[in-house]
């Protein structure tokens, strides 16, 4: 337990410590017919030193605004994007902030005029802080590529810059559609991974699958009213029921929310995701629909389509590849799914013949319920309770740690 505490707490500083101080970035987002996006992010303290400010670490977007012409400029004079087919000119858009412990990360927005055709590669000139700090560090980061599988990337690094080496060169040339889609089955397993809400969910829908309700002397189900299934068959039948329902209902949501056809809000759609994990923890308890489970699957699968297809939305998909961003992206989430049920299910079905199992199913739906009571109210009343930003940080630690992102 020590041993595994200790994992925690070295993860989770790694985590704060993502963007060290003395280093800046370029981003950039790379796109079939649109062009070439980015922004440039630099530590509060970085621009003290370079413009001799004396700006808070917990510096804002209001208190960079004054200074917002002058620090564009210094960019536009220490770096640059040439290609065999142009020299591009940096557009400045919005200003942005990251909000770091060690020092906030200003967000410098802007899209590369003239980029008609990608070009093969991109001659990147980066001298941004090398001379007010030769310990200064840049680095490059393609957040976006379908093609070159590169979707929501902020942790790979493609190219680095130093006082010594300002420049360095993007191949844009190494990417295919199969490797775009590759990964977009990946953002799917990842997210299904690190979205404790799904996975609660899918838990209470299939802690019931290897035991049966039986009635009581008066003719009614009791609450720990149990019997175990006495056939694999029966047991692995009901799950393919429950799962092909609720794969049925996220498929039909995620593709008619992804091609804007219905949209729900998002508060609306997060709250209820966390009431369905109460209901169906509820149901294991007191049974809402006798012998048809699969009906609280496929209602609340819906719902749990509206939320896949908001991770998509954030992924800045821009229409391109739409098709197989949307085949891919739910083919991952239904691995993901059949990796946990992989895990979970042989685990229960063992435990069904003990005497504590009833026990066991009613005491983890209570502890379920309180869960989704505490998500329902953070998400509904839009206020941070706190547990939920700290299981959400070591949940994608963990997950990083396992080789899954």
């Amino acid at each position: 337990m020590k041993k595994l505490l200790l994992i925690l707490f070295i993860m989770s500083s790694a985590f704060s410590y993502a963007h060290a101080p003395n280093q800046s970035y370029i981003f950039l987002r790379i796109y079939e017919t649109n062009g070439i996006e980015g922004r440039y992010e630099i530590n509060v303290k970085e621009i003290n030193k370079i413009f001799n400010l004396n700006l808070s670490k917990d510096a804002t977007v209001n208190d960079l605004k004054p200074y917002k012409q002058r620090i564009q400029e210094y960019f536009l004079k220490n770096s640059s994007f040439i290609s065999e087919l142009d020299r591009y000119t940096v557009n400045f858009g919005d200003l942005g902030v990251v909000r770091i412990s060690s020092g906030n990360y200003m967000q410098f927005h802007f899209k590369l005029n003239e980029v008609k055709q990608l070009p093969e590669n991109l001659d990147v000139f980066y001298n941004v802080g090398f001379k007010e700090d030769p310990n200064h560090r840049g680095f490059l980061t393609v957040e976006y590529n379908w093609k070159a599988g590169m979707i929501n990337n902020e942790a790979v690094i493609a190219l680095d810059f130093s006082p010594s080496d300002p420049n360095d060169t993007l191949n844009l040339s190494e990417s295919s559609v199969f490797t775009g889609f590759i990964a977009m089955i990946k953002q799917g397993v990842w997210h299904i991974w690190i979205g404790l809400d799904h996975i609660l969910f899918l838990l209470a829908l299939i802690l019931p699958s290897v035991v049966r309700r039986r009635k009581n002397n008066n003719n009614a189900y009791s609450i720990y009213g149990w019997e175990p299934v006495m056939t694999f068959k029966a047991a692995f039948f009901y799950i393919i029921k429950v799962v092909t329902f609720f794969t049925i209902a996220h498929t039909i949501t995620l593709t008619l929310a992804s091609l804007e056809i219905v949209m729900l809000p998002s508060q609306i759609v997060e709250s209820i995701i966390a009431f369905s994990i109460g209901l169906a923890a509820y149901h294991n308890i007191k049974p809402i629909f006798k012998m048809k489970d699969w009906i609280i699957a496929f209602i609340f699968g819906l719902f749990h389509g509206f939320g896949f297809a908001s991770v998509l939305s954030d992924l800045g998909l821009t229409g391109e590849f739409l098709t197989l961003s949307l085949l891919g992206f739910n083919i991952g989430v239904e691995l993901g799914q059949v990796a946990i049920i992989i895990g979970i299910f042989p685990i229960l079905y063992l435990m069904r013949t003990y005497k504590f199992y009833p026990k066991f199913l009613v005491y983890t739906s209570v502890f379920l319920i309180i869960i989704s009571l505490y998500w329902f109210i953070e998400r509904a009343f839009d206020i941070n309770l706190l547990l939920d930003d700290y299981l959400r940080i070591y949940a994608y630690q963990a997950a990083k740690w396992l080789g899954l992102k």
